[in-house]
């Protein structure tokens, strides 16, 4: 038998072989490198990399966020009352962004969260910590735990019940806004020397934030708005006052803002469940 028909009849046995280095070697290139499965014209493809602009807007939350602990660490808490705000509004933009550039993916919501238990759960608990709720021993930071943990409650609720609830509403307050009440009460009230009723209130604000945020209340979540149809020219004028009132004093009226957003959502599950008179008396 010649050399090169024994070749010919080990060639199939090695195939496999070579098949399964080939595959070896190519999974040991994608160590380390985020590799989703996507439908494409209803056939899987597998997709290598992440998205950069929507990741580079939730990285930058997530930096607004660790600046608001670091500042709050240095005593600097209408700095870091700031950021929790800008870690809002960029949390905003980075879903806004991915959905109109088409580039949602799988890491980026998982990034998302990460970043958003940072600067709505952590971030806030730990500033108002250090402003106030540390004078009062374990309540302090139990009172503390329970806001941290209400927004790492909420986050996993919230990622479970994507596509199976009502978009018009939350259930449970959402964490920027519970971050947006404590972030504004400390932003408010940072200039003012330490009180009793100042302390009371923070314990009302960040532990009932906390609670609200894993609560069954239905929060309005105003995302069936329509901001790309057209509105009444006196509508831009609206917008206008708005911006207005906010700039002469931007603590009070976000965290005016925000606070009676919360409270709406305790009293309007109040109002539905009483029961209606009779028509008689």
């Amino acid at each position: 038998m010649t050399d090169e028909k024994k070749s010919a009849d080990l060639e199939p046995e090695n195939a496999p072989s070579a098949n399964a280095e080939k595959q070896a070697a190519e999974d040991e290139l994608e160590v380390g490198e985020v590799v989703e499965e996507e439908l494409v014209e209803g056939a899987p493809v597998r997709r290598k990399g992440i998205y950069l602009l929507p990741n580079a807007l939730t990285t930058a939350s997530l930096f607004s966020g660790f600046y608001a602990i670091v500042s709050a660490a240095n005593g600097v808490f209408d700095n870091a009352a700031i950021a929790i705000f800008v870690s809002m509004i960029l949390d905003g933009l980075d879903g806004r962004v991915a959905r109109m550039t088409n580039t949602q993916s799988k890491f980026g919501e998982e990034y998302d969260s990460l970043a958003d238990m940072v600067a709505f759960g952590v971030a806030p608990g730990l500033v108002a910590f250090f402003w106030s709720l540390n004078s009062l021993g374990k309540v302090g930071w139990a009172i503390t735990f329970i806001y941290v943990a209400g927004a790492a409650l909420r986050l996993a609720r919230f990622n479970t019940q994507i596509g199976s609830v009502d978009k018009k509403y939350f259930v449970g307050l959402a964490s920027p806004s519970a971050a947006a009440c404590v972030a504004g009460l400390v932003w408010c009230f940072h200039q003012f020397e330490p009180a009793s009723w100042l302390t009371l209130l923070t314990m009302l604000v960040v532990g009932g934030t906390g609670i609200l945020m894993v609560s069954n209340i239905f929060y309005r979540s105003f995302k069936d708005l329509d901001l790309r149809g057209r509105v009444p020219f006196a509508a831009i004028l609206l917008v206008v006052l708005i911006f207005v009132v906010v700039a002469l004093d931007p603590a009070t009226v976000l965290f005016s803002i925000f606070l009676a957003y919360a409270l709406s959502g305790p009293v309007r599950a109040i109002f539905r469940k009483k029961p209606r008179r009779s028509a008689t008396g």
